[in-house]
């Protein structure tokens, strides 16, 4: 075959019908903008307001995942952990996925799961005879809605070309992070910085708080100096600064604390896994952990600061 057949091939492939398994918060605004960027689609969930959701957006369903996968050139997975991933991989309670698909179908796991469980969600894929690329995603439900995600991607090249296109659809920017399981390696470093620094940020507005310093004050030097990052000018803790951050609508997410939880815990374990000597995260993970446990499940991250602010004397 010739380079210009291959990547011919690839554009064909990347045009074919997308099963979309997992349509919750995330995954159905994601279909949604597959479907008004004409790509053909079905869906499945086993949720039935999720269902109810998708049928709104105009997104087709399937009533199982193996009818939704049988026919499909890619199968995109959007589901809540590595478990449910592998599970419907495998089969539990009979044949997985990777049974009842076409040859050489595209695994694209969008979901957030360890690093391993993606390494072992693609070897399963590749020894089915299959491709996979894991993909898991940054920007949160607007981002989701508006097509605006962030995609860090862990593929061969010539899947990463294959699956580009799609993302395209869906996000804004597309990373190529390295191979399988680079994707979700990318995403818990991203997310341990991100969970470390808005306890930082958090905890520098009660200080300030407690000196005296105004909301407004102590944004306006800090966004303009070192103290500058994403948890405090887009996603600042305290109402007021940034009027589109969720402290103005009393902590609706946004990203949630359970999520937030989640992805420090899938960060543990990498730290555990590789031995590397950090205190922060593992630190981080377990003031969310105690977040998540109570009402902050379902509020927003940044929220933390209400918890700080409480144990303050």
């Amino acid at each position: 075959m010739t380079e210009n057949a291959g990547t011919s091939d690839i554009q064909a492939r990347a045009t074919g019908l997308i099963a979309f398994l997992g349509l919750g918060h995330m995954g159905g605004p994601m279909a949604a903008n597959l479907i008004k960027a004409g790509h053909e689609v079905i869906g499945y969930d086993p949720v039935p307001a999720a269902v109810e959701a998708a049928l709104a957006h105009g997104i087709p369903m399937a009533s199982t995942a193996h009818e939704a996968a049988a026919e499909a050139a890619v199968v995109l997975t959007m589901l809540p952990s590595g478990k449910h991933v592998l599970d419907a991989y495998r089969g539990v309670d009979g044949p997985g996925l990777l049974s009842v698909v076409k040859p050489d179908t595209l695994f694209l796991d969008c979901s957030t799961i360890n690093v391993d469980e993606a390494r072992e969600a693609a070897a399963l894929a590749v020894e089915g005879g299959h491709r996979s690329v894991d993909a898991p995603v940054s920007g949160g439900v607007v981002g989701a809605e508006a097509g605006t995600l962030t995609f860090m991607v862990g593929a061969l090249p010539e899947d990463f070309d294959t699956v580009k296109p799609i993302l395209e659809l869906m996000g804004k920017r597309i990373v190529h992070c390295g191979d399988h399981g680079a994707g979700q390696a990318a995403k818990v470093c991203n997310n341990m910085i991100l969970g470390v620094s808005m306890i930082a940020v958090a905890e520098a507005f009660v200080l300030g708080e407690k000196l005296g310093l105004t909301h407004q004050a102590l944004f306006d030097v800090a966004s303009n100096a070192s103290g500058q990052c994403w948890a405090l000018t887009t996603n600042c803790p305290v109402p007021g600064p940034v009027p589109t951050s969720p402290a103005n609508r009393d902590y609706q997410p946004g990203f949630a604390g359970a999520l937030m939880a989640k992805d420090l815990r899938l960060a543990l374990n990498a730290l555990e896994s590789t031995g590397v000597a950090a205190e922060m995260g593992p630190l981080a993970s377990r003031i969310y952990d105690a977040f998540a446990a109570g009402d902050g499940a379902g509020r927003d991250f940044s929220g933390i600061i209400t918890e700080i602010r409480d144990k303050s004397v």
